[in-house]
């Protein structure tokens, strides 16, 4: 599990075609690799990657073929600026959400637009993704953290302060950049648990029971 908090932008060193998909070595950039094992999880674009092999100042990873089908990790390339996040310890500060690092699908960005000394950011998103997006909820874009400000049919608007801009991808985007997109847990969860129960139960939830239980205020 990741908290959306990005820790450092690494670059990718290489790329290395391995028994029919792909070996991936990262250059850390600022990530502290003191406490990186064998075997641990880090989050590279929102994508929960294992860790095969480490030193002081890289790591490298297997990227399956369905990763590579489904998340934006298909574009990158030697060079390419990645964020990245070691997962989470009991201890952690909660900064940002709960996030799986299982990307649900690909967000394009429409718009860029200036206001103040943040960044708007328009993206619009998979139609089948919509239902679990709500205004002032949490999405991860890249393995970002950050709050939705706007819902309008497939398109969500987001504010990127000026500390986002700096440590994280978002400031190489622009008009066209793909960007991996994961919804918050609850809301996931909250749908499978419906469409299991069974008529007399789910017609006990209403906007009451959602409001007493903390989820709508």
């Amino acid at each position: 599990m990741f908290t959306g908090i990005i820790e450092a932008v690494g670059a990718v060193k290489r790329l290395e075609p391995t028994g029919g998909d792909l070996r991936v070595v990262i250059a850390s950039g600022g990530l502290d690799m003191d406490d990186v094992h064998i075997g641990d999880s880090i989050a590279v674009n929102g994508v929960c990657l294992t860790v095969i092999a480490y030193d002081s100042a890289s790591f490298s990873v297997d990227v399956s073929n369905e990763t590579i089908a489904l998340t934006s990790l298909k574009d990158i390339k030697a060079g390419t600026a990645v964020n990245l996040e070691k997962a989470m310890l009991p201890t952690t500060r909660m900064g940002g959400h709960l996030v799986s690092g299982h990307v649900d699908g690909l967000g394009t960005i429409v718009k860029l637009s200036e206001d103040a000394r943040s960044i708007r950011l328009e993206i619009g998103v998979p139609a089948g993704l919509k239902k679990y997006i709500a205004v002032k909820g949490s999405i991860c874009i890249d393995g970002t953290s950050l709050t939705v400000n706007t819902v309008d049919d497939v398109i969500i608007g987001l504010n990127i302060v000026p500390h986002t801009q700096q440590r994280t991808i978002i400031q190489h985007y622009s008009k066209g950049t793909q960007v991996n997109l994961e919804v918050d847990l609850v809301a996931r969860y909250l749908e499978t648990l419906l469409l299991h129960m069974d008529t007399a139960d789910r017609s006990k939830v209403d906007m009451d029971l959602l409001t007493r239980s903390g989820f709508v205020k």
